[in-house]
């Protein structure tokens, strides 16, 4: 993935986050759809880090794969 998709999936889950906070009141579905769309936020955002360090390394970006939820974590802890 590009780093151009990355950016544009990462507006699309913005965005649709931003209309469910939008509502008024949520409803258990649309609750666990948030934490599913912050733990992919995550995940897009670590990749893209990941790809922007291989780059400024002299590497080929086109290696860096999306990790585990739990990695990432892991590393903010």
């Amino acid at each position: 993935m590009e780093d151009g998709q990355i950016l544009h999936h990462i507006k699309k889950l913005t965005e649709t986050e931003e209309q469910l906070w939008t509502k008024a009141e949520l409803n258990e579905q649309e609750v666990d759809q948030l934490h599913r769309m912050k733990l992919e936020l995550d995940q897009c955002w670590d990749l893209l880090r990941h790809r922007r360090a291989l780059r400024d390394s002299g590497q080929n970006p086109d290696k860096a794969q999306p990790r585990d939820i739990d990695s990432i974590e892991n590393d903010v802890k």
